[in-house]
This record gives C-alpha cells, sequence and structure tokens, in this order.
C-alpha cells in the first residue's frame, strides 16, 4: 500500500497580471511528468473579465474599459479584480486519483469549510459549480482545465473587492445572478488571512492527507 501524496507546494505569488500567469500554468502542465510536484497557486488579479472556451459574448454586457480575455478553461465569463482569492491548483489528478467532478467538489468543500470558520453557512450547488450564501448569492466562482490527466485553473473566492464589474457581465453566464463577499457576511476583509485558512482545508479536501 502507498503512502500520502507529497503535498503540494503553495505559491503566494501575490497580485500579478493575467496573461502570463495564464501562459506560466500552461507551460508548468505542459513539461510535468510523472515525478512533478503538484503545486498551488494563490494571487490576486487586476481587474479583467476571462471568457471560457465555450463562453458567449453576450454574456459581456458593458466591460468599458477592463480587458476581457478569451482562455482555455470552462465556463462561461467571469471577473478576477483586487481583494478576490484565485487558487490555482496545478495537480496531477491521477496520482491523487480524483476525477474532475471531484476536484469541483473538493475545491467547493474547502470554501465551504473555510467560511464555516468564519460562521458563514454556504453550499455547492450541482447543476453551477461555484459556492452559494443562503439567499443563493455566489461567493466563490470554478472554472478548470485538465490537459493529461492535470488540472490548472481554479478557483476565485470574493474575499473584499470592488463588485460593481459583476454588473457588466452575466457572471458565469446567468443574467440575475447575484454576487456576494466574505467582507460584506462579517468575515475578514484581508486576502491573506483567508488563503491561510484555505490552505489546510485544501489539503484535506484534495485527499494529500490520506494514507
Amino acid at each position: 500500500m502507498t503512502g500520502p501524496v507529497q503535498p503540494p507546494l503553495f505559491r503566494d505569488l501575490g497580485r500579478v497580471e493575467y496573461q502570463p500567469t495564464w501562459r506560466a500554468m500552461q507551460q508548468f502542465t505542459a513539461a510535468r511528468d510523472a515525478a512533478t510536484r503538484d503545486e498551488i497557486w494563490l494571487l490576486e488579479h487586476p481587474p479583467v473579465y476571462t471568457l471560457g472556451l465555450a463562453g458567449k459574448l453576450e454574456h459581456v454586457l458593458a466591460p468599458g474599459d477592463i480587458p476581457v480575455i478569451h482562455i482555455d478553461r470552462g465556463g462561461q465569463v467571469t471577473y478576477h479584480g483586487p481583494g478576490q482569492l484565485v487558487v490555482y491548483p496545478l495537480i496531477d489528478l491521477k496520482r491523487l486519483r480524483l476525477g474532475v467532478r471531484a476536484l469541483v467538489e473538493a475545491l467547493e468543500n474547502s470554501v465551504i469549510a473555510t467560511l464555516a470558520e468564519f460562521g458563514i453557512q454556504a453550499a455547492g450547488r450541482r447543476d453551477a459549480p461555484g459556492v452559494y450564501t443562503p439567499g443563493g448569492r455566489k461567493i466563490a466562482a470554478l472554472g478548470l482545465r485538465v490537459r493529461r490527466g492535470c488540472s490548472y485553473h481554479g478557483l476565485a473566492f470574493n474575499i473584499a473587492m470592488d463588485l460593481e464589474p459583476f454588473s457588466r457581465i452575466n457572471p458565469c453566464g446567468y443574467a440575475d445572478l447575484e454576487i456576494t463577499q466574505l467582507k460584506d457576511l462579517g468575515g475578514p476583509a484581508d486576502v491573506n488571512t483567508v488563503a491561510a485558512r484555505l490552505k489546510p482545508r485544501l489539503l484535506d479536501q484534495l485527499g494529500y492527507n490520506k494514507a
């Protein structure tokens, strides 16, 4: 029987531009092999809209001066900006024996467990990936790509940001979807504080701590 999988290397990247970070994820995934250690990148992006592979421009209503980048993840349009914790799991799903649905649920459950630490109730939705607070407001979005059994892109967790740019799109393709954030629910407003609480939850939910 094999022991635990080597835990991932966490990289706290701070605030970084979207496009070079996306290219770096692609390059990491293309170059890795069976011995490559998994990594999880935690960061923020300057204001940007990203549109997934099947994304429809009709959901980008009034982007103004915020750039719109067509990318290679699943899903429709979302917004990234300062005050949002972005988590990119660059992991070998085969090695962890995780399917894509299990990866989605692990990421969702990591956020749900972190929110519970702050006394905030939340849940996932089978029909629409992400994490939602009571009343249906979305606090975290997911969009993934899997190549050669390895994942990139990931999770966007709203902490303390300007939510106005979400009103200029149909978030994740839903016209009436309301967006919320941790600060407005009584939680901490510091992205690094939340990242520190989220990391052990990711290790648990993704299965790195299993024997």
